[in-house]
């Protein structure tokens, strides 16, 4: 199968071969015939997989073929997004798709200044990529129409639904005329996520080509219990160890993303932070720094763990547990990409474990764990329950990941991993030795100083 026995439309193929795209994934390959023959679709395809183009090639070629007279006109389709960063990305997609047609792509999202946006829509708009609060206030201003829509589309819906925007949403789609195509896409749909969602939609169409909360079988998993005051230092020497490679942090807040970006500075390993606090032109140029390999740690809050497409990313790391289990499924999605190898490991204290077990819970799989030599935690993590009894991923038996290739040597002097030893638990537990805790050398001494701070 390709791009053209599904209908797409000679222009749109130039483009996609321009780009480097042969072959359409699964979501691509069931959801563009539907979406081209005007159904509502409900889709559902685990992160990374092509979900911007399986909306994005169909609504381009419905908008070409009636593009009406040149000038100022109004958006004919519009796609929520829940932040800044998926909607530039997924404009900039559309871009790709649509630079042999005569399509103009605008984004509106917050911490941007209104007059740029307002002169965009002035000069006319067919396709409006918009963070829903944004959106609302050209709205109020009326310095945006919806009454031409004609699709409309809700990327990363679960979120966008569930996480406070359905207000927003259902202030939108009263001004959106009711007869249109509506699609919805996401990497995970809960039930009642979908019945929500099937208010606003006609009789969809439902594609879904992975389980429902699933990951990519690339991603090796693995825990390092450790108490919540020496995260810190352990995050330092894992970074430290690893000193070759890209890697994205995630933390719980936006202040304790700063303060442990200036920590990780102080160390030595100099790190750039996004969160809903920094101005878009900050996040972006963040990002930039992080996507053109200027900089290799890139510190974030869960703005960045859904929809951002970061190439060649080896290892995610979840300095603090999401305190919803879904996330985690959005976070570690932003490695092993597109069938390629990938490495979660998240640092986690006595008192997270019950977010663990939720984790475990819903991938209904456990996740190995290895005390790392002078980081062991004054309690030990108790995960007993239906989770730890789960099946282990063939070929690793006792819960020990195979090595991974083209790992960083182990800093002169640290001893080598020591062999399991049990704690009752399923998996049993490994003790690695991979990162020597630091002494307070000069290198790290200004990290390790001054209070310490359970969230940082």
């Amino acid at each position: 199968m390709n791009f053209e026995t599904l209908g797409i439309s000679p222009a749109l193929l130039r483009a996609l071969a321009d780009a480097g795209y042969t072959t359409p994934t699964p979501i691509q390959a069931q959801a563009i015939p539907l979406v081209l023959s005007g159904q509502d679709v409900l889709g559902g395809a685990q992160t990374g997989t092509g979900k911007t183009a399986a909306f994005g090639l169909p609504l381009l070629q419905h908008l070409s073929k009636n593009m009406g007279v040149r000038g100022p006109r109004k958006p004919r389709a519009l796609i929520l997004v829940p932040t800044r960063e998926l909607a530039v990305q997924v404009s900039d997609n559309l871009k790709t798709y649509a630079r042999h047609l005569r399509i103009n792509v605008t984004t509106l999202y917050g911490g941007a200044g209104m007059q740029p946006q307002i002169n965009n829509l002035q000069r006319g708009v067919d396709v409006l990529v918009a963070c829903p609060g944004r959106l609302l206030d050209h709205l109020e201003r009326g310095t945006a129409k919806l009454d031409a829509i004609e699709m409309l589309v809700l990327d990363e819906a679960d979120r966008m639904l569930d996480m406070g925007f359905l207000p927003a949403i259902k202030r939108i789609l009263a001004r959106v005329p009711a007869q249109r195509q509506t699609l919805l896409f996401s990497a995970t749909f809960e039930a009642r996520i979908k019945a929500l969602a099937l208010e606003f939609m006609r009789n969809p169409k439902q594609v879904e080509v992975a389980a429902q909360a699933t990951i990519a079988s690339t991603i090796v998993h693995r825990v390092h219990p450790v108490d919540a005051s020496r995260k810190r230092d352990l995050l330092i020497d894992i970074l430290a160890a690893r000193h070759s490679e890209r890697v994205l942090v995630f933390g719980k807040t936006k202040h304790g993303c700063d303060r442990l970006c200036r920590q990780l500075d102080q160390a030595g390993l100099p790190s750039v932070s996004i969160h809903g606090n920094k101005s878009q032109a900050a996040r972006q140029n963040a990002l930039n720094q992080f996507k053109s390999g200027r900089t290799r740690i890139l510190v974030a809050t869960d703005v960045a763990a859904r929809g951002l497409d970061i190439p060649d990313l080896p290892l995610v790391i979840n300095h603090d547990l999401p305190m919803v289990a879904e996330d985690y499924v959005h976070r570690i999605g932003r490695t092993g990409r597109n069938g390629a190898s990938g490495e979660a490991l998240s640092l986690v204290a006595p008192d997270e474990a019950p977010l663990l077990r939720q984790i475990q819970r819903m991938l209904k799989a456990d996740i190995a764990m290895e005390t790392v030599d002078g980081y062991e935690p004054s309690r030990p993590l108790r995960l007993d329950g239906p989770a730890m009894a789960a099946k282990r991923p063939a070929g690793k038996p006792g819960g020990q990941h195979a090595p991974r290739k083209n790992s960083a040597p182990r800093p002169q002097g640290a001893p080598k991993a020591g062999k399991h030893r049990g704690h009752g638990h399923a998996q049993g537990e490994a003790k690695a030795n991979a990162y020597a805790p630091r002494s307070g050398t000069p290198k790290h001494r200004g990290a390790q100083g001054g209070r310490r701070d359970r969230r940082a």
